[in-house]
């Protein structure tokens, strides 16, 4: 599923009121820009039964150039990760298809 199918799914529950897909839109982006917000003031975001998504350290490796096969120091970098709460793992169980 991508951004605009949520954004639709978002738009078809009758429950929330919107009157438009562009408000449906604005909701999904400030849902998104929240996440961000999060992330940058507290390094991780809790969404309790969703997931949990930290911001984790890279350290600096050393790695391979493909090209011509010499070594090059890769710099230390911060990476977002996702961990699946409780209840998305059990819709996870029932899914019928997997990738």
């Amino acid at each position: 599923m991508n951004k605009q199918e949520i954004i639709g799914k978002v738009f078809a529950n009758k429950q929330l009121g919107l009157a438009s897909r562009a408000q449906a839109a604005r909701t999904v982006d400030a849902v998104f820009d929240s996440i961000y917000a999060g992330l940058k003031e507290t390094g991780v975001v809790q969404m309790y039964g969703f997931g949990t998504f930290p911001v984790r350290n890279r350290a600096a490796r050393l790695g391979r150039n493909p090209q011509d096969g010499s070594t090059i120091k890769i710099k230390s970098t911060k990476r977002i990760s996702f961990r699946a709460g409780v209840d998305m793992v059990e819709h996870a169980k029932r899914c019928k298809k997997a990738v």
